[in-house]
């Protein structure tokens, strides 16, 4: 096949980014490996095409098979997450907050959330700047590892907010959504749920169920503990359907058709597989963070059984998360830095954030998590050379190269696929 120089070295860094990473433990909370099902649907012809507008209601001709597909991708979707109402245009969680700040608020109003330093994510700042909303912090207990319900009831009964806005980017505990719901509805506040880290295992019933808890708007990312392609998704009560949907359509020109088919298919596969899939995920992070602990690591959220989501947080060495994720990195075992509570700035990173989703995905169970805190231990506490450890990581990982849950059992999960 005849290319350019430049085309050449691209495939060559693709191909290489890919066999590395087939190498190594992807243990970033926020993402994930996606069946051979989805990837097929990601290279399809639909990803070259247009389908502005809404359902069966389109602005360009050309789209009857696109209007079959999204019928089809809707009805999964409200199964699934058991919504009165589904939006995936947003092509990420971010934007999905967007739309959330769009359609619920006016420039001037009021939005309580989680600070980045205490673990919310930093689309609620940035949507909040570019609608002219005021965003207050949510009070944060660092004992609790959680929201501190008592001292946000004073804040919500203080600057009655129009949205309280919950979950966040660090999350190992259910949020206290009933409890919220609560002390909103004395301000008439709208509850919504930023779900972008825990939708897989809000699908997969393990975690908590924010609309039924009180939650009105849910907001999310596709790609993170539920294993579709990136993207953004919005479940919420029928009575704002209308509201949240011209906000979308406004804001997304074009909302990625193949990234629809692909999610189809990641929905069919956590109709199937979904709740097993959710309770290993936890159950693995709940024993990575065990052993972790007990071999002297550091792990945040002891007093709660440190978490019940897909994360894992312990305080790096001298409080340097920067170096202690590049240490792991040159081990192949690939991390997050963050910041913790006790920082004095967001920048700092004193801790480190694991996941296990991908893993999980995988098909590692319990015992290898004590497989992979013993390689975190050498790199991270005893400071053996990264070098010497990542051949032993390349060994662990090799025996779990196929992704599992799914139709396709069997598939390879780092394969380069070339056309």
């Amino acid at each position: 096949m005849l290319m350019s120089k430049e085309v050449d070295a691209i495939r060559n860094i693709v191909t290489e980014h890919t066999q590395w990473r087939g190498a190594c433990l992807n243990l970033i909370a926020s993402e994930n490996v996606v069946s051979m099902a989805v990837k097929e649907m990601l290279i399809s012809d639909l990803g070259n095409r247009y389908a502005i507008g809404f359902l069966h209601n389109r602005f360009y001709s050309g789209t009857k098979y696109i209007d079959e597909l999204e019928g089809i991708t809707t009805d999964l979707a409200r199964r699934v997450f058991d919504a009165e109402h589904v939006n995936y245009v947003p092509i990420s969680g971010t934007m999905a907050n967007l739309v959330l700040f769009n359609s619920m608020t006016a420039p001037g109003d009021v939005v309580t959330a989680l600070s980045v330093i205490d673990g919310g994510h930093a689309s609620f700042r940035e949507c909040s700047k570019i609608h002219g909303v005021s965003l207050v912090p949510l009070p944060f207990s660092m004992e609790e590892m959680n929201i501190d319900v008592g001292e946000a009831e004073k804040v919500i009964a203080r600057i009655k907010p129009r949205i309280v806005l919950l979950g966040a980017s660090e999350i190992l505990f259910p949020h206290p959504i009933k409890e919220i719901r609560r002390i909103a509805d004395e301000t008439g506040a709208i509850v919504a749920y930023d779900s972008a880290h825990v939708l897989g295992l809000i699908a997969g019933k393990t975690f908590q169920d924010p609309l039924r808890e009180g939650a009105e708007i849910v907001t999310g990312s596709t790609h993170k503990t539920f294993f579709g392609p990136q993207g953004g998704i919005i479940l919420c009560k029928g009575r704002y359907a209308k509201e949240i949907d011209n906000a979308a359509w406004q804001l997304v020109n074009n909302h990625h058709v193949h990234r629809v088919a692909g999610l189809s298919v990641a929905l069919a596969e956590f109709l199937a597989f979904g709740r097993e899939y959710a309770a290993q995920v936890v159950s693995n992070a709940r024993r990575l963070a065990e052993e972790l602990f007990n071999m002297g690591i550091p792990v945040l959220g002891e007093k709660n059984g440190f978490t019940r989501s897909h994360q894992v947080i312990f305080r790096a060495r001298n409080n340097n998360g920067d170096a202690t994720a590049k240490r792991l990195e040159e081990a192949n075992i690939i991390t997050t830095k963050t910041p913790l509570p006790t920082d004095k700035t967001e920048e700092e990173c004193s801790g480190v954030r694991l996941g296990t989703q991908e893993v999980t995905r995988l098909g590692m169970k319990e015992d290898d998590m004590v497989e992979i805190a013993k390689l975190i231990k050498r790199v991270a506490a005893d400071r053996e050379n990264p070098s010497s450890v990542r051949e032993d990581v390349r060994k662990l990982i090799s025996q779990f190269m196929t992704v599992k849950y799914s139709f396709g059992e069997g598939d390879e999960a780092y394969k380069y696929i070339s056309i």
